[in-house]
């Protein structure tokens, strides 16, 4: 555990913008990575890698606008590679666009691993050294800070350590303030981390300490294929390295980088070492999720720290332990990254889940005999398919159901949905709903992509005229499983929908002022989702507090 006196600084650099975007699924437009690099900067972190210049033109123009942006901490790097063979520095369009894109921090990327020199490059082992050393001394000639990207740097010292010092060492002419080294493959163990920077250091001799005098040290750059990023980069920090590189959320080619939230979380709490801003890592959860959202990304529940099951207890025992001492099952205090406590209700829950859950918000907290009837529905339920866990928009309207408090804003005469099909033609639904809302009888039509978009029209269209704040209501995640499979074509389906409420009801893509989410259990999938969507109009509606 930390000391109360902070350890060293330890300097985190962000790739996210750019080896971030490599991942599978990720892809940012400029204002995004304009904006995420706010989020960055307000964190705390102190390098923001924004692109390579030369690699399109939006990382050009990223360049060009970031410096108009108001930062407060963060210095923002440009990327790119060593001088192509045989084309001096000042003629390679590459270096180039580097200098021109007028980063105060330029990260040059060379061959450390004689494999890739000889085979992949394919060029002779004195001019790739030569490529490292010019790059590096073109770019610092500019007025840039240079970092050096060891690619390969942990395969390369296995294969080859004398080689591999001798690219460190180009670098080191060339002007580098930074050596970084790079697990590239994300297969490295942390005692062969440790091992390879023990070696590094000792065979670099003084140019180490001169490196240690002028910047404070190496960096660290590790991939997840391992599923050790986090450990390998902790085990670096522990080596001496002072500087380390990773995406939020661990986001990346391949397996991912490491995640920089478990990182600096660790690094600052566990190890008490002094990274980000003072009380910035009560914005690790909130930059975690920005950047999910940014990319279009599901989170990720069970991530260390800031995942929405990181401090989630279901089992009654568990809960019982929490409510009395929190520490019992919870290594850190929730709010020091800027998450909560979540108390999941189901049929493996006790009394005590219902009371921490929604005791105070229903006034049952010391109402013992109705939370065991909360639960008895809850199990009763779940044996049926249904799933409160993840669904807590249902499980609120459950204990209104049990408490007798549920309104009743509309009353259903019947649906139904015609599906039109011609060969060769795309599928035309119609869905038709006739409901009694107050004292009038609504009776409506809409077609949709599908029977369940057809519904939710056809829906709205009888429901909007007497609530019109359903229009910020909108769908955003539909997702199906089927609960018993031996049933094959006859089995029960789960339908789990997550709506989002905006502020502005024509924009669906808004950012939400809340999310919530409801399900749906039937054989029939559409009236699955038929619960799914009225619940969730139901439970706005009483949010809300608009009477029936």
């Amino acid at each position: 555990m930390p000391t109360d006196t902070p350890r060293r600084r330890i300097e985190i650099y962000d790739t996210t913008l750019r080896d971030g975007t490599q991942g599978i699924g990720v892809a940012l437009s400029l204002r995004d990575k304009l904006r995420i690099t706010e989020h960055l900067d307000a964190l705390g972190v102190d390098y923001v890698e924004g692109g390579y210049p030369l690699s399109n033109p939006k990382d050009v123009a990223y360049f060009e606008q970031v410096r108009d942006l108001d930062l407060k901490h963060a210095r923002v790097c440009a990327f790119g590679m060593t001088r192509r063979r045989g084309i001096p520095p000042e003629d390679d369009q590459g270096m180039q666009a580097l200098v021109a894109s007028g980063a105060p921090v330029i990260t040059i990327v060379g061959k450390t691993w004689d494999l890739h020199v000889d085979e992949v490059l394919r060029v002779d082992r004195e001019e790739n050294l030569d490529m490292i050393r010019e790059s590096v001394a073109f770019c610092a000639a500019s007025g840039a800070e240079v970092t050096y990207d060891a690619e390969h740097f942990f395969d390369g010292y296995r294969a080859n350590p004398q080689y591999a010092v001798e690219t460190m060492r180009a670098a080191l002419a060339g002007g580098a303030t930074r050596l970084v080294l790079c697990d590239t493959n994300g297969g490295s163990l942390p005692a062969w981390v440790v091992e390879a920077i023990d070696g590094l250091t000792a065979a670099l001799g003084d140019g180490y300490r001169q490196l240690v005098d002028a910047a404070g040290g190496l960096g660290i750059h590790v991939h997840n294929d391992g599923g050790l990023a986090v450990a390998n980069s902790l085990a670096a920090v522990e080596a001496g390295c002072v500087q380390v590189q990773g995406t939020i959320n661990g986001i990346g080619e391949r397996c991912g980088n490491v995640d920089l939230t478990t990182v600096a979380a660790n690094l600052r709490v566990k190890l008490g070492y002094d990274c980000l801003l003072p009380d910035s890592l009560r914005r690790l959860t909130e930059t975690s999720r920005y950047v999910y959202e940014t990319a279009n990304m599901n989170y990720v529940s069970g991530q260390p720290y800031v995942g929405s099951g990181a401090f989630a207890h279901k089992g009654g025992m568990h809960v019982h332990a929490v409510q009395r001492v929190a520490h019992s099952y919870e290594h850190v205090d929730p709010e020091t990254v800027g998450n909560t406590r979540r108390i999941l209700v189901s049929e493996l829950s006790g009394a005590s889940n219902i009371a921490a859950t929604l005791g105070k918000k229903f006034d049952i907290e010391a109402d013992k005999e109705v939370q065991r009837r909360v639960l008895q529905r809850v199990q009763d339920l779940e044996h049926e398919g249904y799933q409160f866990e993840a669904a807590q928009a249902s499980f609120e309207l459950l204990l209104h159901g049990v408490l007798g408090t549920r309104p009743t804003f509309w009353s259903l005469d019947h649906y139904r949905c015609v599906i039109l099909k011609r060969d060769g033609e795309t599928a035309v639904t119609e869905a038709i709903v006739k409901m009694k809302v107050g004292s009038m009888l609504e009776h409506r039509v809409a077609e949709g992509d599908g029977p369940v978009n057809a519904l939710d029209g056809a829906l709205r269209k009888c429901l909007t005229p007497h609530f019109a704040d359903l229009v910020h209501v909108h769908l955003r995640d539909y997702r199906v499983r089927v609960v018993n499979p031996t049933a094959e074509s006859a089995a029960k389906v789960r339908v789990l929908a997550e709506f989002a409420v905006v502020p502005n009801g024509d924009d669906a893509d808004a950012r939400p002022i809340r999310t919530f989410t409801t399900v749906g259990v039937n054989e029939n999938i559409v009236d699955a989702s038929w619960e799914a969507i009225t619940e969730a109009f139901a439970y706005h509606l009483i949010e809300s507090k608009v009477t029936a």
